[in-house]
C-alpha cells in the first residue's frame, strides 16, 4: 500500500492538478494522500488534496479532520477554532480529532488543556505510545519532569523501541537528579533489550556526565559491536580517553572514526589536540594541517597552528594563522586578544587598533580592555584620540592608571592646566604607581613635585 499510495495515487493526483482534470478518489485513498504530504511537509499540496477531498465529499470527518491539521500546520488558529468547534460534537471519540484539538492548545501555549484531551484521547486505547508521549512533552513544557517521566516511562510499555520516550526519560532523570534510579532503570531496559543501540549509547553517556570514564568507554564500546558505523560515538569514547589523559588510545580511535566519515577537518584537529597535548608539535601541526586542507576555513585549525608556531617561535607565522582566523571568526574576542597581542610583538602597533576597538566596545567593564587601547594609541603618536578614548574609559572605570595615562597626553599637546589637573588626580586615587609611571611617561617627570604640592595642601 505505501508503495502504491507513495508512487502511483500520489502521481496520479498531482497529474490531475497540473491538467485541470478531475479524477475520483475514495476518502481512504485521499486520506493516504493527505498523509503523504502531512508527512512530506509539503502544506501546499496537502491544502490543494484536502480541499479537493472537501468538494468531492463535503461530509467526511476524516478529511475535514486532515484539513485541522492542516489549519495548524499554517497556524492560522481562528480558522482551527471555528472547525474544532464544528466537528466537537461528532468527534470526540475521534483519536485523530483529540489529537488536533490537544494540539490546537498545546501550540497557543496551554499544555494544562492539552494534557487534559490527551488523557482523554488514552481512554480511547489508540495511539498510545504516541499519546504518551505528547502528554509527557506537554509536562515538561510546563516544568514538571516529575509526571512527564512517568508518561514517557508508558510510552516505552507500549513500543519498548521507541527511541525517543528512552532519551527523554534519561532526561527527566538527569533534571530529577535521580541518578541511581536512571542507571537502574537504563540496567533493566538493557536486560531485556541487550542490542539497543540508544541506551548502550546512553549508559555510556550516564557515566560520561559522572566522569567515570572507564565504565563509559564500556557502554560506548557496546554501541560499537552492535553498529560500528556511529561515527558519534567514536568520539564520545575518544573524549573518554582524553580525559584520562590517554591521547594515544584517543588518536587511535579518532582515526578509526576516520575511516567512517565524510567530512574530517575536525576529527584531525582533535588528532592535532592530542599531539600537542603529547608534547609533538611536528606532528600536530601536521594534523592541523590535514584539518585546513579538508577544511580551508576551518579557523580552529587555524589558530591551533598560530599556537604552535609561537611556541617553536615562528612568530611570523604565528600573527598570518592568527590573523586569518580572526577574520572567518571576527566576534570571537579571544581571538581579537591574542591578535592584537601578536600585532603588539611584533611592533605592528597600528593594526592592533582595530582589534582594540573592537574589545573596547564589546567589553567596556574590563579595565586592561581601554588601559592597552589608550597606551597603544600614545605609542603610535595619537593622543587626541587617546584623550577622547581616556574620556570614555574613565566613565566605566575611575582609575589612577587613567589619570596618569591621560596627564602625559595633555602634557604631549602643551595642555598644562588639564595635564596637571590629571596628574593631581592620579596621585589622589593611587601615589603609589607614581615611580612606575614617571618611567613610562617621562613628560610627567617634571610636574611631579609641583603635583604632589598641590594634593599636599588639598589634604591640609
Amino acid at each position: 500500500m505505501e508503495e502504491y499510495f507513495g508512487n502511483e495515487l500520489v502521481t496520479k493526483f498531482e497529474e490531475m492538478m497540473e491538467n485541470n482534470d478531475e479524477f475520483y478518489f475514495d476518502t481512504e485513498e485521499l486520506e493516504d494522500i493527505i498523509v503523504y504530504y502531512l508527512e512530506l511537509g509539503d502544506f501546499n499540496y496537502a491544502d490543494m488534496a484536502v480541499n479537493f477531498g472537501l468538494k468531492l465529499h463535503p461530509n467526511s470527518l476524516e478529511i475535514k479532520i486532515k484539513k485541522l491539521e492542516v489549519l495548524l500546520e499554517w497556524e492560522d488558529y481562528n480558522a482551527a477554532k471555528e472547525l474544532i468547534n464544528e466537528l466537537k460534537g461528532s468527534s470526540m471519540e475521534n483519536t485523530d480529532f483529540l489529537v488536533c484539538y490537544a494540539k490546537y492548545y498545546s501550540n497557543l501555549g496551554n499544555p494544562k488543556r492539552s494534557i487534559e484531551i490527551c488523557k482523554k484521547a488514552l481512554e480511547l486505547k489508540e495511539e498510545e505510545n504516541f499519546l504518551n508521549n505528547f502528554i509527557a512533552d506537554e509536562y515538561v513544557n510546563l516544568g514538571d519532569p516529575f509526571n512527564a517521566l512517568k508518561h514517557y516511562q508508558q510510552a516505552l510499555k507500549e513500543d519498548p523501541m521507541d527511541e525517543y520516550s528512552l532519551e527523554n526519560a534519561m532526561i527527566c532523570f538527569n533534571d530529577l537528579n535521580r541518578g541511581e534510579e536512571a542507571i537502574a532503570f537504563l540496567n533493566d531496559y538493557l536486560d531485556d533489550f541487550p542490542y539497543s543501540e540508544i541506551a548502550w549509547s546512553e549508559y555510556g553517556q550516564y557515566y560520561f556526565n559522572r566522569k567515570n570514564y572507564e565504565e563509559a568507554i564500556k557502554g560506548f564500546d557496546y554501541m560499537l559491536a552492535i553498529n560500528s558505523s556511529a561515527v558519534g560515538v567514536y568520539a564520545s569514547k575518544a573524549a573518554c580517553y582524553e580525559a584520562l589523559n590517554q591521547y594515544q588510545k584517543a588518536i587511535e580511535v579518532y582515526e578509526e572514526m576516520l575511516e567512517l566519515e565524510y567530512t574530517k577537518a575536525f576529527t584531525f584537529y582533535k588528532i592535532g589536540l592530542c599531539h600537542k597535548a603529547l608534547k609533538q608539535p611536528i606532528i600536530a601541526l601536521n594534523s592541523f594541517q590535514k584539518s585546513l586542507r579538508e577544511d580551508p576555513q576551518f579557523y580552529l585549525a587555524m589558530m591551533e597552528q598560530s599556537y604552535l608556531y609561537e611556541e617553536m617561535g615562528g612568530m611570523t607565522e604565528a600573527l598570518h594563522f592568527a590573523r586569518e582566523a580572526t577574520l572567518l571568526n571576527d566576534s570571537n574576542l579571544d581571538y581579537q586578544k591574542r591578535l592584537a597581542f601578536l600585532f603588539i610583538d611584533s611592533g605592528k602597533f597600528e593594526e592592533s587598533l582595530s582589534c582594540l576597538k573592537k574589545l573596547v566596545d564589546a567589553e567596556p567593564s574590563r579595565f586592561y580592555n581601554w588601559y592597552a587601547y589608550s597606551e597603544v594609541l600614545m605609542l603610535v603618536g595619537e593622543y587626541e584620540e587617546a584623550v577622547t578614548v581616556l574620556d570614555s574609559a574613565l566613565k566605566h572605570h575611575y582609575r589612577a592608571e587613567l589619570f596618569y595615562q591621560l596627564s602625559n597626553c595633555y602634557f604631549i599637546l602643551k595642555n598644562q592646566e588639564k595635564g596637571s589637573d590629571s596628574l593631581e588626580k592620579a596621585l589622589e586615587l593611587d601615589p603609589s604607581l607614581i615611580t612606575d609611571m614617571q618611567k613610562k611617561y617621562p613628560y610627567i617627570k617634571d610636574e611631579v613635585k609641583k603635583a604632589k604640592a598641590k594634593v599636599k595642601k588639598k589634604n591640609l
